[in-house]
């Protein structure tokens, strides 16, 4: 469901970069159906004409120049930073250049007192309970260059910047689903679908509207300073997860050692570990937000029911 009309003076020009992704095509039209103006970071002809269709502004642009993305960010009223490049393969190159890019744009907004979303990941956090928005990003393990970029940015809070965090489950619809994507891909080329151990590990979820949703509420209600978590299910186990795998690809499900994970998984394998459990009740609160949208393993069943 698409949020209500804001009034006239409340409306925003919004710079949007990863404005063609999964999450930002999704983020798009809930901005729009709310009377912000979106301006989109594209790097190529096609995503520009992407863009034109939806009726959205272009601002043509790289992740990898960060002047170009501090001038889009100079030119709006409110920047969302969604886009990351997602090259596993080389990720840390990749958050450092995700850290440039958010401080060339955090720059050019100091003391300007507009909103900046910045896009982290609940798996990011390593609280080793059920996380909440108050706990701190880690800064060991896999988590630890995009925590140090939540930090980075949160300084800007007290630089004149509304500066928020917002953070990803696996976020999901019938067509994508997160770094559970990734595991359909590997139970396809592998023939299993597995999990560790017992399976009772946990990832968060939310639903791709749910979140396009949060932002748009974080965008036009969140504090400086403040993180939201974008979490519709707190944990899904594991194991309920590779069985829905197992049958949308038409593969067995199996148990691996937690020995065998990255050699399964890949890059996968730093996660597939982990039990991270996740609430979403301080977001829910403070924004009014409720997610209403389908869960995870409804829109891996969904598929396989399309395809049946």
């Amino acid at each position: 469901m698409l949020g209500a009309m804001v009034s006239e003076e409340l409306a925003m020009r919004v710079f949007l970069t990863g404005a063609t992704g999964f999450i930002g095509s999704t983020l798009i039209p809930e901005l729009k159906a709310a009377g912000h103006d979106v301006l989109g970071l594209a790097r190529s002809d096609e995503n520009a004409a992407r863009l034109e269709a939806m009726g959205v502004g272009v601002h043509r642009g790289d992740l990898t120049a960060p002047e170009t993305l501090a001038a889009g960010a100079a030119a709006c009223d409110a920047t969302i930073h969604c886009g990351f490049i997602h090259d596993f393969s080389r990720f840390m190159e990749n958050i450092a250049i995700d850290r440039a890019a958010v401080e060339a744009m955090l720059a050019a907004m100091e003391g300007s007192g507009k909103p900046f979303l910045l896009t982290s990941g609940v798996l990011m956090v390593d609280a080793g309970r059920e996380a909440t928005e108050e706990d701190a990003p880690s800064l060991e393990g896999p988590g630890a260059g995009r925590g140090a970029t939540e930090l980075a940015a949160q300084a800007f809070a007290e630089r004149g910047v509304r500066a928020m965090i917002v953070r990803l489950p696996q976020v999901h619809d019938t067509e994508k689903q997160g770094l559970v994507s990734y595991a359909i891909e590997i139970a396809r080329e592998k023939g299993v679908s597995a999990y560790v151990g017992d399976g009772s590990n946990r990832w968060a979820a939310a639903h791709v509207s749910d979140v396009a949703r949060l932002y748009r509420l974080a965008l036009e209600k969140g504090e400086a300073g403040a993180c939201y978590h974008a979490v519709g299910e707190s944990g899904v186990p594991m194991r309920a997860v590779a069985e829905a795998v197992g049958k949308r690809v038409g593969v067995p499900t199996v148990s691996i050692a937690p020995d065998e994970a990255f050699a399964h998984f890949g890059f996968v394998g730093m996660f597939a570990l982990r039990d991270a459990p996740v609430s979403s009740r301080l977001t829910r609160e403070r924004l009014g937000w409720a997610p209403t949208g389908p869960g995870l393993i409804a829109d891996l069943e969904a598929r396989q029911a399309a395809a049946v």
